[in-house]
């Protein structure tokens, strides 16, 4: 210290006083009167759930009698219904899409009292058709894995499965064609649509990018994550698959081959997530439409698909002419494609979404208009727009 020099005088910081040591008693006497609530809310969900399959046994016992089948004990208005109820009186803390899975397993439950339904969906095991049957039907169903989507609607149209579930489209990709193209030659009709968010996920052996010489998945899924592999895998081939299972099990058998496929097919196979939700757009959804042989009663928040055609289709206004009794009676449209006919070269019929109900005003009176205009005119399915 030089000469001259004053040490400042520092003062001392008052120690912060201690908090007194929490009532370890008393904190564990709060949490047990907790869990002796959460036991008894329990008792009451356990007891009031095993009522509600009493009663669905006692339904499903009446259609018995009158000579009803599994399929016609579910009916897909009745819980679209129960689920738009679900998510009305809703208060929190669950969200309503929380709310409604557990609904969607109870009802899944009750109904598989009897028998449960068989479902048919594009497989293998592991694919987002199967998640799409899951989230719709519960998981009290048996679900079904087929090879193509043809297969699919003759399962159903067999009567070997009580319904069906296709993809239709996707919100980045479009149409799946072949979807469409069997409704040409089907008898089934649409009795509902799932709309499934689509997470894409790279997995493999391996445990990087590196070690990849190739990447196999379904051609939507392909394009779906079309930049992210331009930027992350460029130059490395691009192998279309029948399905994203497929792929997955290519990826499990084969050295140096990755596939993209959703979280459910690592698990299945074995497979190494390498790379998490490399979709290019993050709200990548696909809609999947529900198969089956017959039509349903308005649920009160309905969509109805058409198919039709005016024969020639080349002359001019003719679309404007078959969709003009739809404007008159102020009918919203939300979707509309156009497919080959395969009756002749350049004959294409039309498929579109309209919001209502074939059966209810004002939707009726159009459709009666439009099918005076038509020269091929079919009501694919009036069904409850998807909840959630």
């Amino acid at each position: 210290m030089k000469a001259g020099s004053k040490k400042k005088a520092t003062k001392s910081k008052p120690k912060p006083k201690a908090r007194p040591a929490p009532d370890k008693a008393v904190h564990s006497a709060d949490i047990q009167s907790f869990r002796t609530r959460i036991d008894s809310i329990d008792e009451q969900i356990h007891q009031l759930l095993n009522e509600r399959a009493s009663v669905a046994q006692q339904v499903g016992a009446s259609k018995t009698a009158q000579g009803m089948h599994t399929a016609d004990f579910y009916r897909p208005e009745r819980e679209a219904q129960v689920l738009r109820k679900v998510i009305e009186r809703n208060q929190g803390p669950l969200r309503n899409e929380e709310i409604v899975r557990l609904f969607r397993e109870i009802m899944s439950a009750c109904l598989a009292q009897e028998e449960p339904l068989k479902v048919a969906f594009l497989g293998p095991e592991g694919t987002f058709s199967q998640q799409a049957v899951l989230k719709h039907f519960g998981h009290s169903v048996r679900a079904l894995p087929m090879g193509e989507i043809r297969e699919v609607f003759e399962e159903v149209q067999a009567g070997h499965a009580d319904f069906g579930v296709v993809p239709i489209e996707n919100s980045t990709e479009g149409t799946v064609n072949h979807t469409l193209d069997m409704f040409l030659v089907s008898p089934l009709k649409i009795c509902g649509e799932v709309e499934l968010r689509i997470h894409q996920h790279l997995m493999g052996r391996m445990q990087g990018l590196p070690q990849i010489s190739r990447v196999v998945s379904h051609q939507q899924s392909l394009a779906q994550c079309r930049q992210w592999l331009d930027e992350h895998l460029p130059g490395i081939e691009r192998i279309t698959a029948s399905s994203n299972a497929e792929a997955a099990r290519r990826a499990r058998d084969e050295e140096g081959t990755a596939a993209i496929a959703g979280q459910t097919a690592a698990e299945v196979y074995g497979l190494n997530l390498i790379a998490h939700d490399i979709e290019d757009r993050p709200d990548n959804t696909t809609r999947f439409l529900v198969i089956g042989r017959k039509l349903f009663n308005a649920s009160g928040s309905d969509k109805t698909t058409l198919l039709f055609s005016a024969g020639d289709t080349q002359s001019p206004g003719t679309l404007h002419r078959l969709l003009a009794p739809l404007a008159r009676n102020n009918i919203s449209m939300t979707r509309i494609e156009s497919r080959p006919s395969r009756k002749h070269k350049w004959d294409y019929v039309f498929f579109i979404d309209v919001l209502g109900h074939s059966s209810e005003s004002p939707l009726k009176e159009a459709l009666e208009a439009l099918k005076k205009e038509a020269s091929l005119f079919r009501v694919l399915g009036s069904y409850p727009s998807a909840v959630l």
